[in-house]
């Protein structure tokens, strides 16, 4: 059975790019009816944000993306902790010691400083590891000695030099390093946590990882992680490796950041990022008024391409097709713009009904509330026109409070004094009318020009900008029937006074 792993840190927010491997270990899970585990990778100490576990889990159910294993969601190889399998890195990184393939190293941290100081290339491998100070260059009795007397240690992957190091990729093909370009690798740490490299190694071997796909950042480390799985004989069980392309900034160049967010206006997290003890927040693509649905589309199209020209995906359809085989090679541009029109169309599929929920919730988060069928009556006006949930809410503001600006210049160009007066009839007759509709309006409307010899394009323009301030906005006869006639009679004679 097909097993992947989607393995964050809890060092901060999970950035966007995170979420798009996340995406593609899932989509690629369900394609070959596989498991997909979350591991929470948390032995670097020193870098532990409190809130950042909770923030991944919360990312994760924002999105709908159901996990098979986990630390909430349990299963038969946990823990899911790598701070909870302390014990079991011990007894590995024991099975390399006593076989010679590692060794524990007591150099300070204040000599290799001094080291790399005086030698900005040095690198800790064959070429120099016998004369510093490392259980290789000491007796078994000193060392045992610097054991017992607890002196800081870390323990060292021991790389021979001059061997190729390769390995198949199914993104990238075959790839292959001199493993004199390695460094003899920090698997244990001082405080005796293992390192990323040795953990996940150690971690995916256990829980029966069949298929590694990560981001290209960790390509360069894999040398290292197939030399670990032929120390251990496991090279059998060695996973397949897919390196995933990197998310490239909206400018096209470099590495897309958390920075970015602020820089380019946008999101770059899923749901907001709060770290605690910080005054700073980043919105995510939930507070912009995303749709979930709509950011897994987008994501999944960063580098990765179905082979034809659509791009509107479910979950299901994405899932139905998914293949390795067709993620690029290249770095993929994030386009905000693209995001943005991804979302647009995921809000026109959505009927009144789905959207009610969302569109009350927005309004309720800005300290309104308003009547069900008048917000099914803001939906119906507004859905063509929204490009995120927030449209919904900053698009209508002019229907609930006076009106403070309007487009003179527009009203100048298309107003004489005969259309004044026409205006003025035009807003005591809405006063009057009794079956106050759209459809009502229409035909009141359409018999007055009639009768007097007046087109649309010579009123309409002019009755937009009384009611609304402009002269772009939603469906004209539908923003009059929400308003009332008595609001709709008020806006018209104001607009006549101010104009």
């Amino acid at each position: 059975m097909t097993r992947v792993r989607f393995a964050p840190s809890p060092t901060g927010g999970l950035h966007i790019g995170g979420i798009r491997t996340l995406l593609f270990n899932y989509l690629f899970a369900k394609n070959t009816h596989g498991k997909l585990i979350l591991r929470i990778e948390d032995t670097d100490q020193s870098r532990y944000v409190p809130n950042a576990e909770k923030y991944i889990y919360d990312s994760i159910k924002w999105l709908n993306l159901a996990l098979d294993e986990g630390p909430e969601s349990g299963g038969n190889y946990g823990p899911y902790r790598q701070s909870e399998r302390k014990q079991i890195y011990q007894e590995y990184i024991q099975i390399l010691i006593q076989g010679d393939l590692a060794y524990y190293a007591f150099d300070s941290v204040e000599s290799l400083e001094d080291l790399r100081n005086r030698n900005p290339n040095f690198k800790y491998d064959a070429s120099v590891r016998n004369k510093l100070n490392n259980s290789l260059t000491i007796s078994k009795e000193e060392t045992d000695r610097l054991l017992a007397n607890h002196v800081p240690y870390t323990v060292r992957l021991k790389v021979e030099p001059d061997e190729v190091v390769a390995f198949h990729d199914l993104i990238r093909g075959d790839v292959q390093f001199n493993s004199s370009e390695l460094d003899d690798k920090v698997l244990m740490k001082a405080d005796g946590l293992p390192t990323y490299h040795f953990a996940n190694v150690v971690d995916d071997y256990l829980m029966k990882i069949t298929h590694v796909i990560r981001g290209e950042e960790w390509l360069s480390s894999t040398a290292h992680h197939v030399l670990l799985y032929k120390a251990f004989g496991w090279e059998k069980e060695r996973p397949v490796f897919s390196h995933l392309p990197l998310i490239l900034k909206p400018t096209g160049k470099g590495k897309l950041s958390k920075r970015d967010g602020a820089k380019f206006d946008m999101p770059v997290f899923p749901i907001e990022w709060n770290e605690e003890g910080s005054l700073n927040s980043s919105k995510g693509f939930k507070e912009f008024g995303f749709l979930p649905e709509a950011v897994l589309n987008f994501l999944a199209l960063l580098g990765w391409n179905p082979g034809n020209d659509k791009e509107l995906m479910t979950i299901q359809e994405l899932i139905e097709i998914f293949t390795l085989d067709k993620v690029s090679k290249s770095g993929a541009r994030f386009d905000f713009e693209k995001a943005k029109w991804f979302n647009q169309q995921y809000l026109l599929r959505l009927s009144e009904e789905e959207l009610y929920p969302y569109v009350k919730r927005i309004f309720l988060d800005n300290g309104n509330s308003i009547e069900e069928d008048r917000l099914y009556k803001l939906i119906n006006l507004f859905k063509d026109r929204v490009i995120t949930l927030h449209d919904f809410y900053n698009q209508s503001l002019f229907l609930f409070q006076p009106l403070s600006q309007y487009d003179e210049t527009a009203w100048r160009k298309k107003v004489d004094e005969s259309l004044v007066s026409h205006l003025h009839l035009i807003g005591k007759m809405m006063d009057s009318i009794q079956d106050y509709s759209k459809k009502t309006l229409e035909e009141t409307l359409k018999s007055y020009l009639i009768e007097n010899n007046l087109s649309p394009g010579k009123i309409f323009p002019l009755l937009r900008i009384a009611v609304s301030g402009f002269l772009q906005g939603p469906d004209l006869m539908a923003t009059l029937e929400f308003l009332g006639p008595k609001e709709s009679t008020k806006r018209i004679e104001r607009a006549l006074e101010l104009l």
